[in-house]
């Protein structure tokens, strides 16, 4: 699953605040999940998401003009596509907020 999330800010302004809120992904999320993050590069970070038995690789993109979230959705999980994006779309813009 691949969600656009929209943003305004530049380059390098979106870069610092999506690496120093990385570390506190778990918290964005709101406590129900445990987050890993790694960066691969200045506009690259892997994600691992761990909930209710379940771990959910994410690859987030940091564009020009938006932050790209690629999610490796379980097939077991697809009941629960529509309202995993909200969550996505919800809680991903903090990052750069």
């Amino acid at each position: 699953m691949r969600i656009a999330i929209p943003h305004s800010l530049d380059r390098d302004e979106a870069r610092r605040r999506l690496r120093d809120k990385a570390a506190q992904a778990g918290d964005k999320i709101g406590g129900a999940a445990t987050v890993a993050t790694t960066f691969t590069d200045d506009d690259h970070m892997a994600m691992a998401v761990t909930a209710m038995g379940y771990t959910i690789d994410c690859k987030v993109e940091l564009a020009e003009k938006e932050l790209v979230v690629d999610v490796d959705l379980p097939a077991s999980l697809g009941f629960a596509k529509r309202m995993i994006e909200g969550i996505i779309r919800e809680k991903s813009g903090k990052f750069l907020t």
